[in-house]
């Protein structure tokens, strides 16, 4: 699933190349991309002007000139691609929007994604309104973070993909910030010190800062930006994947385990708190 950084570089992307457009003609081609809405996208959107871009965790939104703003999730597959007309051509075209000499298009392969039509709460779409601030935003609080971290019995890996504790890490960057921090996966957030919860929180806002630098991760097509191009963080991750290589930090070769159903990849020698 595409994770913070992934998601803030389409946000970039749509807010260069779509803010300022007003919709045309929209198609809804599946009807799952457009579920959870009580309107028709297909008669609600056409004539209103995309005013900005939004972004909290893993979720994305336009926001509109009535006041409401369309989310946008991507789940597992979905794209947002902006192309001249007739340009996509894909069989998981799920939605198609006219904006002007261009268009806007939602594909997705599996079709988890969806465009949802939906009022704002405090900038936030009403949807999008139970998830906890990522480390990027402005009401970021990371003494309130590490604590709420610090009440839960869970795995620190469990809790760090915990969105309504903190929103947009996934477990690439979970395992990287677990990484740098030294911390081990599967050991209780309740148990860790104020100073090592702060730092895994620290080292995610770094790992993802040098993602989005790189365009994001990419390992194969279904992530890409509103050009159809891919990221290239994937070359410079420590941990996530590396099962078997050496840590780069110690020379230990990296090992896979499962914690909460979910795997992640540690350096058994240096992650020992």
């Amino acid at each position: 699933m595409p994770e913070l950084p992934e998601v803030e570089v389409v946000r970039r992307g749509l807010d260069r190349h779509v803010v300022g457009r007003t919709f045309g003609a929209v198609e809804v081609l599946h009807p799952r991309a457009a579920r959870g809405n009580a309107v028709d996208l297909e008669q609600v959107l056409p004539g209103l002007t995309i005013t900005g871009t939004g972004r909290r965790g893993k979720y994305l939104w336009l926001t509109l000139d009535d006041g409401a703003a369309l989310l946008v999730h991507l789940r597992m597959s979905g794209q947002m691609l902006v192309a001249t007309h007739g340009t996509i051509t894909s069989p998981h075209l799920r939605i198609r929007a006219d904006i002007g000499d261009a268009e806007l298009c939602f594909v997705d392969q599996r079709t988890f994604g969806f465009w949802q039509y939906t009022a704002l709460a405090g900038g936030v779409p009403e949807p999008a309104s139970h998830i906890a601030p990522d480390p990027f935003e402005e009401e970021f609080d990371l003494r309130e973070a590490a604590r709420a971290m610090r009440r839960r019995r869970s795995a620190l890996k469990t809790v760090l993909l915990n969105q309504e504790v903190v929103s947009g890490i996934g477990s690439i960057y979970a395992d990287e910030a677990m990484w740098s921090a030294r911390l081990r996966p599967w050991r209780s957030a309740k148990t860790m010190r104020q100073r090592d919860a702060e730092a895994v929180l620290v080292a995610s806002r770094e790992v993802m800062a040098r993602s989005l630098e790189q365009g994001g991760t990419s390992f194969d097509a279904l992530y890409v930006n509103v050009n159809g191009a891919s990221g290239y963080f994937s070359r410079s991750l420590n941990a996530y994947g590396q099962a078997g290589r050496p840590c780069a930090r110690c020379g230990t070769p990296i090992e896979r385990v499962v914690v909460g159903g979910r795997s992640s990849y540690y350096c058994p020698a240096c992650q020992v708190l």
